[in-house]
């Protein structure tokens, strides 16, 4: 199954959509060949208009699995997911965002902007 997501124009996921594997030519064609055959299927066949870009749904392309409100970077051919919150930092290799702080080997915490660090959940938090 091959999954495209449709671009807005400031590069904002508005859906994603699957092709079956036979429409897309897969095992003998593989990414990138199959972003073309895609989205020449989506302009002639689904007549779709638009900006349309393949994502992975294991990561194993740009970046992450693209999902409704993602942005498309191109200078990165990568999707970003929105930011969680404004002090986690985006990482470069992986193009998921990182708190300031790593999650704690122990434990089941959430993370609290105002505080900038994670906090334990306990069974007094609801």
């Amino acid at each position: 199954m091959g999954y495209f997501a449709k671009l807005d124009a400031n590069s904002i996921v508005e859906t994603v959509i699957s092709i079956s594997n036979d429409i897309l030519g897969e095992p003998t064609l593989t990414f990138p060949d199959t972003d073309g055959a895609g989205r020449a299927f989506i302009a002639n066949v689904l007549k779709e208009t638009g900006h349309w870009r393949q994502t992975s749904y294991n990561g194993n392309f740009r970046g992450v699995y693209a999902g409704q409100g993602f942005t498309y970077d191109e200078n990165r051919d990568a999707f970003i997911p929105p930011q969680p919150y404004a002090s986690w930092a985006l990482d470069e290799d992986t193009c998921q965002w990182v708190a300031p702080i790593a999650y704690p080997a122990e434990g089941v915490h959430v993370w609290d902007e105002q505080a900038g660090d994670w906090v334990e959940v306990t069974d007094e938090i609801v």
